[in-house]
């Protein structure tokens, strides 16, 4: 398939459908990169080695006879802390004598057909006709031991990368670095785009210039978090939307990373993917073994928008879960910004009643319903239903909601404990906390320690109990603040620094178990709205709530974010009242809708209030969108003009090229406003057909556009359907 090792030249070439990764095994067992680009026909490429360095470092070995060899001008597949390469590294291990000198030296490789999981943590998946893996097996000195493990997908332009560092010695070892990727260029013009952020902006894009030193994307917050995604790209000079070459590289994993870039002063880039070694370390006993998490990477040649492409394609297909994939998501109410706290059965029967009528699939109860949780001071951990609210409690509730025709779904926030709350009066040792110091505390909560067995089963037993209680078929999972004073009481001084390595171990323990237990439950993730918006989640959780903030105007700049790495099929996307709850601005209801069919489509508002007027425009929102989802759940998107400026323009296009949804939004007023938008990704000699039956011809859409002229408001949007005709 797509891996070939060549003996004589000790040479590995790894090619995907559009890529290809070569590397060697150097004079001392050294194991360089030689390429990552575009595919190649050849492999014996040796003359790509960097050999030259002033004042750099030489190995004093035998093995080593080339006096213009250096580590530090080396490109390095794993480069290791304190042997000769001065630039950062991707793994420290801190030895049985005390020092933290590790190495890194190629001993045998494997080459299999398919791909195997990860212990304890979740990855992307490949059959054996889907994937080939190659695992390279290292050894220092010290006797540890690493494991660089790749795998290719062929039909995808898509690599993975992880490392098993395993204890070979006989006393204790700490892993104080372990990236799962690295990878070093040989040029230092690159930008690097991420995705930043805050609650209720989540995901913005940035791109810029990378200068001499050390450029570093993170989270230390025990989560990946609204501030930095896990996700970053290197640019190449000239790449744009839809040309040029762009590399992305993403964590399977939802706890503290960091995404390094290094130019250094020879014109060499190295990017490292991994944990966020601050405040993280890991000890391992003669014979154990650390796996760090998944690191997915993607090259595209045909800009930004390929890069996207390729990662949602290569995500849908193997890394969601494919009965969710598959099957239509419901079409979801949910009461949060309709009822806040104060609500009861009959408010949220009304709601349910009223939501029927219009086409809505799924009623979702969010905070409120346990405990006596009236506002957010209290019963976090508590959860148990509020009969005093939901009289007859969560059973009748699902009776009369299910009656109607509608499912039912319920909010949790399982992670945390409330100071307020019966389960932190009887276990406050059950929290995250540091013995001698004040805890820290954030709306009103405290965070569990999900590194402690009994945690993790009282989380797995309460959220079982409410499960199993009535016919609930939807969970939307939340998570509202960040780890501090992370300390575990049951670890010992020594393994204080796997803690918050160990609370997201246990978090998907958790997620696994529950689903297991109840596999037809559809649960949505959520982290005070698009926090924690990261591979690793989107495997247990296929869709995922974007942002609290639902300003359609905000939206399009939030989902244009995510949209850089995250397909559509993951955005949960909901239509919420005007004027907006969060920012105040009044748009049209048809823009809010054109807006949230960008993903996975629902309501946040209460159907109750609506006009007739309004309620026809709803049921007209949810019978297209029923009708046109596929493309846009299965579908390859085109940003076609980013929300930077007066107006913001996109498409989903099907695989097939049949069918296509275009939007146009007008982000603000302008006087005499022409304006003219090419489409992208269709057909260029087929003939389309809009829904006022016009025709156009493929490529005259994508060389002239639409014309969008017209003068429209701010707000104000226009949603245009194509279907090519049979050939």
């Amino acid at each position: 398939m797509g891996i070939s090792f060549f003996p004589e030249k000790k040479i590995f070439k790894l090619d995907t459908s559009a890529s290809s990764y070569i590397f060697k095994i150097g004079a001392g067992g050294y194991v360089m990169g030689l390429y990552y680009g575009a595919r190649l026909d050849e492999h014996d490429v040796d003359y790509l080695t960097v050999r030259e360095g002033h004042d750099s470092t030489v190995p004093l070995s035998a093995a080593v006879d080339d006096w213009r060899f250096s580590p530090d001008t080396m490109q390095a597949e794993y480069p290791a802390y304190g042997s000769g390469d001065f630039r950062i590294s991707a793994v420290k291990i801190k030895n049985g004598d005390g020092n933290s000198v590790t190495d890194c030296r190629y001993v045998s490789h494997r080459i299999y057909k398919g791909k195997e999981p990860i212990p304890g943590m979740p990855s992307t998946a490949g059959g054996e006709g889907e994937a080939e893996t190659l695992e390279l097996y290292c050894r220092d000195v010290t006797g540890a031991e690493i494991t660089l493990v790749y795998s290719v997908y062929e039909s995808h332009p898509v690599i993975t990368r992880r490392a098993v560092i395993k204890n070979g010695g006989e006393a204790p070892i700490y892993v104080e670095r372990a990236y799962s990727a690295a990878v070093d260029f040989t040029h230092p013009e690159f930008r690097l785009l991420h995705l930043w952020g805050c609650w209720g902006r989540e995901r913005a894009v940035e791109r810029r210039d990378l200068g001499h030193g050390i450029t570093t994307v993170s989270s230390g917050r025990g989560a990946s978090g609204h501030y930095h995604n896990p996700f970053a790209a290197l640019l190449a000079p000239g790449c744009t939307e839809e040309s040029g070459e762009a590399y992305g590289f993403n964590l399977v994993y939802s706890g503290n990373f960091s995404i390094d870039a290094e130019v250094d002063a020879f014109g060499l880039t190295r990017i490292l993917v991994g944990i966020n070694p601050e405040g993280f370390s890991w000890k391992l006993e003669p014979g154990e073994d650390f796996c760090t998490p998944e690191a997915v990477m993607v090259y595209s040649d045909r800009g930004e928008g390929g890069m996207s492409r390729a990662l949602h394609r290569f995500y849908r297909e193997h890394l969601l879960s494919e009965k969710w994939l598959k099957a239509p998501r419901p079409v979801v109410v949910n009461n949060w910004e309709a009822t806040y706290f104060g609500f009861d059965t009959e408010k949220l029967v009304s709601i349910a009643r009223s939501a029927a009528e219009l086409g809505i699939d799924m009623l979702v109860v969010d905070d409120g319903w346990f405990g006596r949780r009236n506002d957010d001071t209290s019963s976090l951990g508590d959860w148990v239903a509020n009969e005093e609210k939901l009289p007859g409690g969560l059973s009748l509730l699902a009776e009369r909601v299910n009656a109607l025709g509608l499912g039912l779904g319920l909010w949790f926030e399982p992670e945390m404990a409330s100071r307020d709350s019966d389960l932190y009066r009887a276990h406050p040792e059950w929290c995250i906390r540091t013995e001698g110091r004040d805890m820290s505390i954030a709306r009103h909560q405290y965070i569990l320690d999900l590194s402690r067995e009994d945690v993790r089963d009282y989380i797995v037993d309460s959220l079982s109990s409410v499960l199993s209680s009535a016919n609930i078929e939807y969970v939307k999972w939340d998570f509202n603040r960040n780890l501090t004073e992370y300390s575990s009481s049951l670890l010992p001084s020594d393994r204080q620094g796997e803690v918050f390595h160990r609370y997201v171990l246990g978090l998907y323990e958790v997620i696994e178990r529950l689903q297991k237990a109840f596999p037809d439950v559809l649960f949505e993730g959520c982290a005070s709205g698009g926090g924690r918006y990261d591979p690793a989640m989107l495997h247990y959780f296929p869709q995922y709530w974007t942002s609290d903030d639902t300003d359609p105007l905000e939206r399009i700049k939030i989902q244009y974010g995510t949209s850089i790495a995250y397909p559509a099929c993951t955005m949960s996307c909901h239509v919420s009242a005007s004027p907006n709850h969060q920012t105040g601005r009044r748009t049209p209801l048809r823009t809010r809708g054109d807006v949230a069919a960008a993903g996975v489509f629902g309501y946040e508002l209460d159907p109750t209030a609506l006009s007739d007027r309004e309620r026809e425009e709803v049921r007209r929102q949810i019978a297209e969108y029923k009708a046109h989802r596929r493309i846009v759940m299965e579908g390859d998107l085109y940003r076609l003009v980013p929300p930077e400026g007066n107006v913001a323009a996109w498409m989903y296009v099907t695989p097939d090229l049949e069918e296509a949804l275009f939007t146009y939004v007008r982000m603000r007023t302008m006087i005499a406003p022409v304006s003219f938008v090419r489409l992208a990704g269709l057909d260029p000699d087929r003939t389309y057909t809009d829904g006022d039956g016009r025709r156009y011809l493929g490529s005259t859409l994508m060389r002239a556009g639409l014309n969008l002229t017209g003068s429209r408001r701010d707000g104000e949007s226009v949603t245009v359907y194509l279907k090519a005709e049979p050939q």
